[in-house]
């Protein structure tokens, strides 16, 4: 698949997550009522809608100028990254499970490859992939942990939600 081709439709599929969680989260009032699970809503979020830029950002710079997909791959894995720090800095306080530990970890360390790719581009190759292939392979895990932090989220919140009704 063109390169291109695969950042249209990744961007484009960021998108439509990113508002089928905005659907979710409207259909349960009672998550915003509570501050650690609006931290976790906005994670959840983050966690959609930052892939969803980078794509855009990846389109738009190509493999012709590199230096606007890297640029904005950094400035946006940082974003990521430090967003998840904060959610796993308040992770014991907010009660969350090893699970969502664990996956927003797991995304806090692809966001940080992800930053350090797009500094230093030639790290990737002895991989036979240019460094923007490479980047596609990291948001297509990132958006896995994605997927899976928000079952998690949507499966263990829904016994608190249910037992605050």
């Amino acid at each position: 698949m063109d390169i291109n081709t695969f950042y249209a439709l990744f961007s484009a599929t960021c998108f439509t997550l990113t508002g089928l969680w905005w659907n979710v989260v409207h259909n349960r009032p009672g998550w915003g009522r509570n501050p650690a699970m609006r931290r976790a809503i906005g994670g959840v979020y983050l966690s959609f809608f930052l892939p969803a830029l980078m794509g855009l950002f990846a389109q738009v710079g190509g493999t012709e100028s590199p230096v606007i997909w890297r640029a904005s791959f950094v400035v946006i894995a940082l974003v990521g990254g430090v967003s998840m720090i904060v959610l796993l800095a308040q992770a014991r306080a907010d009660r969350q499970t090893w699970s969502v530990v664990a996956t927003q970890a797991a995304a806090g360390v692809v966001y940080a490859v992800i930053a350090v790719l797009g500094l230093a581009p030639e790290l990737v190759g002895g991989l036979g992939l240019r460094p923007i292939q490479v980047e596609a392979l990291l948001l297509i895990v990132l958006i896995a942990l994605a997927h899976a932090l928000a079952w998690r989220f949507m499966v263990e919140s829904t016994d608190r939600t249910h037992a605050d009704a």
